[in-house]
Formats: C-alpha cells, sequence, structure tokens
C-alpha cells in the first residue's frame, strides 16, 4: 500500500525540470519529522477509536488509516507550493485535504476491490468507507488549520527577529555614522585653538616660539594618524594629552604647572579618540589662559569599587574658574555625545568647581574591553 503513495512523486524525481527542482525540493523538506510523527500518531489513534465498529482486523485497519494519513500529508504540501493562481495558500491547503480525503480512502480500499475480497455493492465496503471518510474529512481540515495557525506564529515570529535584528543593525550603522560625524567636528576644534596659540606666540616675537613650533609639528605627526580612528585606549589618550601639556608649558613655562596620574592597570581601557584632549584643551583655554597667574592642570582616573566599577576620568584646573553665565561650549556638548555614543546612555561627564578656584572636569562611565 505504501508503494501507491510514492509512485507519483517517482517520474518528478526521475527527471526533473529545471524551473521545479526547487519546488520538488521543497515538497520533501516539508516532510519533517513533527509534521510525519503528528500524521502517524493521529493515524494510529483513529485507528483504535474506529476499531471496535469494524470487523476489519486491525492491522489491516491500521494500515489504511496510515496511508491516508500520509496521502492528506502529501496534499496539504504540495497544496502550498503549487497552490492555485487567486487563492490563498491557506485555501488552497485546507481544500487540497478535503478533496484528497474521500478519494485516498477509495484508494485504500481498491487493492481489496481489485482482489474481490470487498464488493462494491458490499454494506460492509459502504460502511467502512463512510466512517473513515468522514473521520478523515473531520480530522484533517482541523489538522490542517491548527499547522496553518502554527506555521504562521512561527513566521510571524522569525519575522520580528529579522525585523529586529535589521534595526539593530540600522541603529549601529547610524550610531557610527554620527561617531564620525562628532569626530571631524573635534579634529579642526582641536587643530585651531592649537595653532591659534602658536600664533599668538609667534606674533609676540616671543624666542620660544620656534621650538613650540618644532615640538607642535612634532606631536601633529603622532596625533594626526590617531583622530579619525573608532577607538584608541586610556593610555594612548594620557601619552597625547601629556605631549599637549608639555606643548603648552613650552609656550607659557611660568604660568602652567601639570601632572597626570594614570595606574597602569587602566591604560588598556577603550575610550573614545580626542575625549581626554578635549577637557585638556578645555582647561587651558578657559582656565589658564585667562587666569593672570596662570595654574596647574592634574589629569586623573580611578575605577569605584575595583575592577568591575565605573571608570572616573578627571580633569582639574586651578585657573579662571565656572563663569555663571558663559554657554555651553561646542566641544564639550560634543564630547557629551561621544561618551554616550561610545559607551552607553549612562555616560556622564560633570563640571564642578575645584576649591579654591578652578574647575574640575570629571568623565563617568562603564568601561568597555580593551579596544
Amino acid at each position: 500500500m505504501r508503494s501507491s503513495v510514492v509512485t507519483p512523486a517517482l517520474p518528478v524525481t526521475a527527471d526533473p525540470p529545471p524551473p521545479e527542482s526547487p519546488r520538488h525540493a521543497g515538497v520533501l523538506s516539508a516532510f519533517t519529522l513533527p509534521r510525519v510523527a503528528v500524521a502517524l500518531a493521529m493515524a494510529v489513534l483513529v485507528a483504535i477509536v474506529l476499531n471496535p465498529v469494524f470487523t476489519t482486523r486491525f492491522p489491516v485497519l491500521l494500515g489504511r488509516t496510515l496511508v491516508i494519513a500520509m496521502l492528506l500529508l502529501l496534499a496539504y504540501t504540495v497544496a502550498g507550493i503549487w497552490k492555485p493562481p487567486m487563492v490563498a495558500r491557506w485555501l488552497a491547503q485546507v481544500l487540497a485535504v478535503v478533496i484528497v480525503a474521500p478519494i485516498a480512502t477509495f484508494l485504500v480500499y481498491v487493492p481489496s476491490i481489485a482482489t474481490g475480497a470487498i464488493p462494491l455493492s458490499h454494506e460492509g465496503f459502504a460502511m467502512g468507507y463512510t466512517f473513515i471518510a468522514g473521520t478523515a474529512l473531520m480530522i484533517g481540515p482541523l489538522l490542517a488549520l491548527g499547522a496553518l495557525y502554527r506555521e504562521r506564529d512561527a513566521e510571524a515570529r522569525s519575522q520580528a527577529l529579522r525585523f529586529a535584528l535589521e534595526k539593530s543593525t540600522l541603529e549601529k550603522q547610524a550610531l557610527d555614522a554620527r561617531v564620525r560625524l562628532l569626530h571631524a567636528q573635534v579634529e579642526p576644534h582641536f587643530l585651531f585653538n592649537t595653532l591659534a596659540n602658536v600664533q599668538a606666540l609667534v606674533e609676540s616675537g616671543s624666542p620660544r616660539a620656534g621650538p613650540v613650533l618644532t615640538s607642535l609639528i612634532a606631536y601633529l605627526r603622532a596625533a594626526m594618524p590617531k583622530l579619525s580612528a573608532d577607538a584608541t585606549t586610556l593610555g594612548t589618550e594620557a601619552d597625547l594629552g601629556r605631549a599637549y601639556l608639555e606643548l603648552m608649558h613650552m609656550r607659557m613655562p611660568d604660568r602652567l604647572a601639570w601632572r597626570i596620574d594614570i595606574p597602569q592597570a587602566l591604560r588598556h581601557l577603550a575610550f573614545p579618540p580626542m575625549a581626554l584632549l578635549t577637557l585638556i584643551e578645555n582647561a587651558i583655554r578657559h582656565g589658564i589662559d585667562p587666569a593672570e597667574a596662570g595654574g596647574a592642570v592634574t589629569v586623573r582616573a580611578w575605577r569605584e569599587d575595583g575592577a568591575g566599577g565605573s571608570l572616573h576620568v578627571e580633569v582639574v584646573d586651578t585657573g579662571a574658574g565656572l563663569a555663571g553665565d558663559a554657554p555651553a561650549g561646542t566641544g564639550l556638548a560634543n564630547l557629551r555625545d561621544r561618551l554616550r555614543a561610545f559607551f552607553d546612555a549612562d555616560a556622564r561627564l560633570e563640571l564642578h568647581a575645584a576649591e579654591p578656584h578652578g574647575v574640575r572636569a570629571e568623565i563617568i562611565v562603564k568601561p568597555r574591553p580593551e579596544a
């Protein structure tokens, strides 16, 4: 009996035309273990329920229900792939089950009719055909609708996951573009401020203009390759800050003192390029330069509660201090955005008045792994 189920597929597998190959592969792939297991389980259950009504031996009845179950599964699968035009896929599959149920029931009786074991006019044939076909017509469409519901639910979940993945990818691309834009805004801001300082030194006729310009060229040669990087380390940023402070100290040796205290254990942590340098440059420009007596700049970093705590990076100057009516600068506003983009939404940049005078700028973030 099982050979009669497989036989119709043989011409297709023997010489499949190229356009039909994907569909044929889809039919075979649709016969998954869960689907076949459900169909066989329902066939066994129907055979057990109908067994008291039939005089036919149980193995024969079970064989007929198993063949019918496989034929209905085949019809359900084929209708989902070769659905008629202008008909919804789910409707085509349910109609296929309804149409094939009585045909499959008749086919399982064909061997008995052909051998004369059961004449068509026999009362037992009519009763058996009615019971089996009626049961198939009741259970088959219900199972088809249940399978369609599960497929639609699984497809909806898969689509939701795809949308979430696409959204995450687009958000990351937008974030990368925003970080690059902020980098592009920071680079000329820093360079123009530094060149303005050198210009002032040259215009004043200071004999230190030559050494300062030499130091600036050496610094820019080291710093320029890092300006467009997506990420660097706190140690690299500290080294750039040190070079900048040395340059500024050559410009005003009597008005600037500085110190950098970055523990070796924190130097490997990832840090956005130019972030620390922005605070140091801000301290020089708005703190030390306006102060008649100059001042000192101190850079330090530490972590709360050991290795798992927040990272604090602090730049303190003893210069002119905060002006209450001063508007927020573009550099600091960009820095806040860059910190949130590089770390997370909880990254903070805080400005506080230092005692007895000056400003304390502090970055507080959850550190990322090594860049």
